[in-house]
C-alpha cells in the first residue's frame, strides 16, 4: 500500500535559491498557486491531507524550510522571521509564483505575516491558523526549551529523541495532535531526524528557536494594519499555544480579514488532524474572492 509520504514524493523536486538547496512539493494542476507554509519542528508533509483533498483542484506548493524535512541549512543560515520570509519570497522567485493563495500555520503563520507586509502584490489571499501574533513570540508554552537552547542544553536532548521515535512522537507532538496517532511514526521521524539526527543539526536547532523575537513581528505590524488582500483566521479551539483570543486579534489587526472560523477542539496541527474541515473553510474563502 502507497503511504503519504510516498504519494507526496512523487511531487518532491529540488530548487536552488540564494539560500541553498530546497526541497518543495509542486503538485501542479489548475487554477492560482496555493502557497502552504509550515512552521517550526514539522515540514511540508504537514499539508499531507489538505493536498490529497485538492488533488486535480488546484496546484499546491510546499517548501520544508531551512531545517526542516528535506532542505538543509547553511552554517550561517538567517533563522529570524524576515529571514526566513526572505526564503520564502526567494522560492516564490524561484518559481515565478505570483497570484498566490497562501496558507500558513504555527510558526509560518507568523513568517507569513512578515512576508505578507513585504510582499502584499504577490497574494490573492491569505489564511492563517494558528500562529503567533503581536508580542506572543516564542509562545509561553515553548518558554523551557528556548532557555535550554540558549544554555546550550537543547541539542543533546534533540539528539537523543531521534533514538526512540514513537516515543518522542507523544513527548514532541503529543500536545499539537488531539489524537497522536493520527501522526505517521515515518512522519514523525522525518520531522525529528531534520533537527536531530546529527550534532551540528541538533546546534543548528539551538540557534534558530534563540532567533526568533517578537520585535521582527511587531516591526510588521504596521503593513498589517493596512493589508487589504482578503484573508481569512481559522483556528482551533483547544491550542495551548495560541489561545484564540489571538485569532480575533488578527482579526482586529488586519484590515482584509473577512471571517474567523473556530475549529471546536483543534491542536496546533489541525491542518493535518482535521484538514477536511480547514479545506472546506479553503475553498469557501476562495470561491468568494475568485
Amino acid at each position: 500500500m502507497t503511504s503519504t509520504m510516498e504519494r507526496l514524493d512523487k511531487h518532491r523536486s529540488q530548487l536552488p535559491t540564494p539560500s541553498g538547496p530546497v526541497s518543495y512539493i509542486d503538485t501542479g494542476g489548475p487554477g492560482r498557486p496555493v502557497l502552504l507554509v509550515h512552521g517550526v519542528g514539522s515540514s511540508s508533509y504537514l499539508w499531507r491531507n489538505v493536498i490529497e483533498l485538492l488533488d486535480g483542484e488546484r496546484r499546491c506548493v510546499s517548501f520544508d524550510l531551512p531545517l526542516h524535512g528535506y532542505t538543509p541549512a547553511a552554517p550561517d543560515q538567517d533563522f529570524t522571521l524576515n529571514g526566513l520570509a526572505r526564503f520564502i519570497a526567494e522560492c516564490c522567485d524561484a518559481l515565478d509564483l505570483a497570484g498566490i493563495d497562501l496558507v500558513a500555520n504555527d510558526t509560518g503563520g507568523a513568517i507569513s505575516q512578515v512576508f505578507a507586509a513585504g510582499h502584499a502584490g504577490r497574494l490573492h489571499t491569505l489564511t492563517l491558523t494558528n500562529c503567533e501574533a503581536h508580542g506572543n513570540v516564542p509562545p509561553k508554552v515553548l518558554l523551557p526549551a528556548v532557555m535550554l537552547a540558549r544554555l546550550g542544553l537543547l541539542a543533546p536532548i534533540a539528539t537523543r529523541l531521534t533514538r526512540n521515535i514513537p516515543r518522542a512522537k507523544k513527548m514532541v507532538y503529543g500536545m499539537g495532535y488531539q489524537d497522536i496517532s493520527q501522526l505517521p511514526d515515518d512522519i514523525a521521524r522525518v520531522w525529528l531526524e531534520a533537527q536531530g539526527k546529527t550534532t551540528q543539526a541538533a546546534r543548528q536547532a539551538q540557534r534558530l528557536l534563540v532567533s526568533l523575537h517578537a520585535r521582527d513581528l511587531l516591526a510588521a505590524e504596521p503593513a498589517m494594519r493596512a493589508l487589504q488582500v482578503p484573508t481569512l483566521i481559522v483556528w482551533g479551539t483547544g491550542d495551548r499555544a495560541f489561545r484564540t483570543k489571538w485569532a480575533y486579534w488578527l482579526r482586529d489587526a488586519i484590515p482584509g480579514v473577512s471571517e474567523v472560523v473556530e475549529i471546536d477542539g483543534g491542536r496546533l496541527f489541525f491542518p493535518d488532524e482535521r484538514a477536511a474541515e480547514l479545506t472546506a473553510a479553503l475553498r469557501r474563502h476562495w470561491e468568494a474572492h475568485a
